[in-house]
């Protein structure tokens, strides 16, 4: 199906993959792992066609049919959501058309879509929902291969196990980058790693891969031990017997064979050992937070009402459902940046810790990484600060980066670390795993286990919240239902309950709430909330068009740099980088906005 051949690419002369070959078959699930910048983008994006390697070949089969979903697309189509997905196929009778609509509807209701949707402009929309309408045309025009970039950033639980199912189920082979690890162990079965521009391929799923990996590092820490050793003698030999004449001959030999020698290196940093722990948190009183009665609406959307729960000191829970049926909007009345009616109390000497996208905002764009870690770090924790930000992505120069060159994804790994390293005793973190790597996932939650106050996680990562919360509360249809036990009960029971009853369940719930709360809303509010919206909108359409603008320039570059004689134009590499990180960063305000 398509076959790399000795692929290289570089940017400025510095390689990001190097000399790679591998074949992708007919019914081929792969997973594409490494660090961030590894390069795993970079390759989709040329088996996509979307980049001319630097050397080497790619070679797919005639016809072949490729859907490629980056990790950030931007559409502004305004039609509706159905038009706009019936536009992108062209039928030959009506019998087709009925069978492409039924298919649509399944697609687009798997994906998290409601049937009230399809009518909706497309523009209303967040950007993470345009993500899934963008999906959801990639696979019901069925291509061949898939190359699916981060598919599960903007999808909740219940999306991600249909996409999971679906891409199990399908005859279409699969390129996937992900950090969700539950995931991508369900959806693929080979994992293809990159790191240091060379790739490691095992015909084994993620889990698998992950232990076969450990004992590749072993082997690599101990052939480079006994090559530094080796090199440490031959280095002192030839120091003690350089001007001695006898020895004359060993010493240009040894000098040789130093010269020869292949340098080997570790590719993986070894981070099994970092065992991050908060500081001690501060007793509170036994109920960090009761509900009573508690409802919140939008205008005339309702997103909950007459919630009730308690939250015990010391308790792990985590708060799912789709997006937009009210987790963030709770997180947020527990902050008191929202209104509200009913009763919301946060018990005696609680201290929250928040962590939400735009968190990173208020990070002092003036201090570098590593002062700004240093400045929350007290007693031993000072000392372990660079093994803390290496886990996290930051090791090396990184840490002396100033936050105000950062992306926005490098602002967010950063506002997780300065938070986990505060004296609190109820945590909020809001999709905290959005910008980690599994590593560092795995550090981050570990450290969650060991934390001995209250945590409250919004999250759609399975493998993550899995071990880490005993109790489960589903936001749905404006109800918030508590559930006893861990994450994967919580899916079990789920999967008792038919999908398709609790959907027409909410739609009719939420027909009968809208009904009701209509009378709620009067003229002044909702002439308020027009001029913000319209005043949103206006900010997000000079974005996009910023964004338009910066991705043309980095095209631009990418094609100077793909030159045989850009190697020495640093000034031109240093500005890719910078545009690169201009697009993440407006890319981040860009989601805020329309989360807004």
């Amino acid at each position: 199906m398509v076959s790399v051949e000795h692929l290289t690419q570089e940017f400025s002369s510095k390689p990001i993959l190097d000399d790679i070959s591998f074949l992708v078959g007919d019914h081929d699930k792969i997973a594409l792992v490494g660090k961030n910048g590894a390069g795993k983008t970079t390759l989709l994006r040329l088996i996509a066609g979307e980049m001319q390697p630097t050397a080497g070949k790619i070679t797919r089969s005639a016809d072949l049919q490729i859907g490629y979903l980056p990790q950030h697309l931007i559409t502004t189509d305004e039609s509706t959501l159905r038009n706009n997905v019936l536009s992108a196929f062209s039928f030959s009778d009506a019998s087709e058309q009925s069978r492409f609509v039924a298919q649509m509807d399944r697609v687009l209701t798997g994906l998290g879509f409601r049937r009230d949707d399809f009518e909706r402009q497309c523009t209303e929309f967040s950007g993470g929902w345009r993500m899934r309408i963008e999906l959801a045309k990639i696979l019901l025009r069925q291509p061949q291969l898939l190359l699916l970039d981060e598919p599960t950033n903007h999808l909740d639980i219940e999306s991600i196990q249909w996409l999971e199912d679906f891409l199990r189920s399908s005859n279409v082979a699969l390129l996937l980058v992900s950090h969700d690890r539950a995931f991508i162990d369900n959806a693929t079965n080979r994992t293809i790693e990159i790191s240091l521009g060379r790739i490691y391929d095992y015909n084994v799923n993620y889990s698998h891969f992950v232990e076969l990996r450990r004992e590749r590092h072993e082997q690599q820490v101990r052939a480079y031990q006994n090559q530094q050793k080796m090199i440490r003698d031959t280095e002192d030999f030839i120091e003690r017997f350089r001007y001695k004449a006898t020895k004359a001959v060993q010493v240009q030999s040894r000098i040789k064979q130093l010269e020869r020698l292949e340098r080997l290196e570790v590719d993986l940093e070894d981070t099994s050992r970092l065992r991050l722990r908060f500081p001690p948190a501060p007793r509170s009183g036994d109920f960090p937070i009761i509900a009573d009665t508690l409802s919140k609406s939008f205008g005339e959307h309702l997103v909950f009402s007459d919630v009730n729960y308690t939250i015990r000191r010391g308790e792990k829970v985590a708060f799912v459902g789709r997006n937009g049926e009210g987790k963030t909007t709770m997180v947020r009345c527990i902050m008191q940046q929202l209104d509200y009616e009913g009763t919301l109390k946060i018990g005696h000497n609680v201290k929250i810790g928040y962590f939400a996208q735009n968190q990173a905002a208020l990070l002092d764009g003036e201090l570098t990484v590593f002062q700004t870690i240093d400045n929350v770090a007290k007693g031993d924790i000072r000392t372990k600060i660079r093994d803390i930000l290496g886990a996290f992505m930051f090791g090396g120069e990184a840490s002396d980066k100033k936050v105000k060159v950062l992306s926005g994804g490098e602002r967010s790994r950063l506002a997780m670390i300065r938070l986990l390293l505060e004296e609190v005793n109820l945590l909020i973190l809001d999709e905290p795993t959005n910008h980690l790597d599994m590593p560092s996932k795995d550090v981050l939650k570990d450290a969650l286990r060991d934390f001995d106050g209250t945590l409250i996680c919004v999250s759609h990562d399975r493998d993550f919240l899995d071990g880490l919360v005993s109790k489960v509360y589903e936001f749905a249809a404006g109800r918030v239902i508590e559930h006893l036990g861990g994450i994967y009960d919580f899916l079990q029971h789920k999967k008792i309950d038919s999908l398709q009853q609790l959907e027409r369940r909410e739609v009719t719930t939420e027909s009968k709430v809208k009904n009701t709360t209509q009378s709620k809303l009067d003229f002044e509010e909702q002439k308020q909330q027009q001029r913000e919206r319209r005043k949103r909108e206006k900010q997000i359409e000079q974005i996009e068009k910023e964004i338009a603008a910066l991705e043309q320039e980095q095209h631009d570059i990418e094609q100077k740099l793909s030159r045989p004689d850009a190697g020495t134009e640093t000034q031109l590499y240093e500005r890719y980088e910078h545009v690169k990180h201009a697009i993440e960063q407006k890319l981040y305000e860009w989601e805020i906005l329309s989360e807004d």
